[in-house]
């Protein structure tokens, strides 16, 4: 019986072989770039060493702020245990940058459930942009589900501050963003209003590429640490990387005028940040071989997945249309079942903060809501599709993947 769901998987990974060699040629290269940094800033063990209180000359936190900038093609960064999540250091960002009577542009279509309170088109009476008079649009995609180039060309007006760019798919069946595509956004956005701030959402697509957004022109983007830059290791917190002026404005958000970038204790959490960016190359590669092999499983069992098996990666998710609210919390079930947490645990649908559905989650990992481990999840929704994230080895996600089929079985 093992065998029958063993077999679909061992073909995947022979249609994969010359897909896997060359993810781990560019894992090479990410982790250069990394050793360089850590070379250039003389990074040592005293930098693993904390302060306590306000965390004032904190010098492991001012050099790995350093670290991050060089990796991401930055003029600074800023890494922090204090921002909560992905969504809490693009808020900050967001509200560093904005401004009463600006205009915020997405050019994306609709930006991630959590957003959307942070935003204004949901929850009232919080805090929201649209309560401190901040207005919002957004590009809607063409009908491909790509970004709508013709309208982008003319979409930045002068009131227009900040154009944001989700580079990962979301909860949405379309092509996250490459870092040519990002690119060429903020050329268009730039050539429309030099004074606009292209600010990306990272979140997800750490060393997928060889170069990050800042290093192609974008002002200013911020992801998670528990995802792609954590290396599966990191316990909390977030970054936001770009040109300085616009970090330290973040950094005055996140802790307060006059104190910006000086305060936050590191709580003894250096190590783990110096030692996840390190292995971060390494953990995305093994991310991206999972997402090929999801993708391959599935397609040949006849399910649409998004991207397709041979495609090249944009981020580490990977996206399968199940139909069926059944197959999508099955699914989650299995994958809970050979996590290495939790295994004994049952997905069950339910309400997350900041998500307008319910969702259903697998994800038994070290690091709670980790998604730079592997895990799946995906709103209770039409067209019901699942979300698989992360992996620390390839092989779990195979081993997973067993269990995943025996349970949904072919489309």
């Amino acid at each position: 019986m093992v065998d029958q769901y063993q077999k679909p998987i061992r073909q995947a990974e022979d249609a994969l072989l010359k897909i896997f060699s060359g993810i781990d040629t560019q894992v090479k290269e990410n982790l250069r770039r990394v050793l360089m940094a850590f070379r250039n800033h003389r990074v040592g063990v005293h930098h693993f060493s904390s302060v306590s209180g306000y965390g004032h000359d904190d010098l492991g936190r001012q050099v790995l702020d350093q670290v991050y900038a060089e990796v991401f093609g930055a003029e600074a960064a800023i890494v922090r245990v204090q921002f909560v999540s992905g969504t809490h250091a693009i808020a900050s960002a967001l509200y560093g940058v904005l401004r009463p009577g600006d205009e915020m542009l997405a050019v994306a279509g609709a930006p991630y459930d959590t957003l959307e309170e942070v935003i204004g088109l949901r929850g009232e009476g919080q805090g929201s942009l649209k309560d401190f008079g901040v207005d919002y649009r957004q590009l809607e995609l063409a009908a491909d589900g790509g970004i709508d180039w013709d309208g982008l060309g003319t979409a930045v007006g002068d009131r227009t501050r900040l154009v944001l760019i989700q580079r990962s798919c979301g909860y949405s069946w379309r092509q996250s963003l490459s870092i040519d595509q990002i690119e060429r956004i903020v050329q268009s956005v730039k050539r429309q209003n030099p004074n606009t701030v292209c600010f990306v959402d990272n979140c997800y697509g750490e060393f997928i590429e060889d170069r990050e957004p800042t290093a192609v022109g974008a002002d200013l983007m911020a992801g998670s640490l528990i995802k792609n830059p954590g290396g599966t290791i990191v316990t909390a917190g977030g970054y936001v990387a770009g040109k300085a002026d616009l970090v330290e404005a973040t950094a005055c958000r996140l802790t307060a005028p006059g104190i910006g970038s000086e305060g936050g204790a590191t709580f003894d959490q250096s190590r783990l940040m110096f030692q996840g960016l390190f292995l971060a190359p390494q953990m995305v590669g093994e991310a991206i071989k999972g997402t090929h092999l999801v993708a391959q499983v599935f397609h040949d069992l006849g399910y649409d997945v998004n991207p397709l098996p041979q495609a090249q990666r944009r981020d580490v998710i990977q996206a399968i249309r199940l139909g069926s609210p059944e197959k999508l919390v099955a699914f989650c079930k299995a994958i809970q079942q050979v996590s290495p947490v939790g295994s004994y645990l049952d997905p069950t649908p339910g309400n997350q903060p900041g998500y307008e559905s319910e969702l259903v989650m697998a994800g038994g990992t070290f690091v709670d809501g980790s998604t730079s481990e592997f895990s799946a999840d995906g709103p209770l929704r039409e067209p019901y599709v699942v979300f698989c994230q992360g992996g620390t080895h390839w092989t779990h996600v195979a081993i997973a993947l067993e269990k995943a089929i025996a349970a949904i079985g072919p489309a």
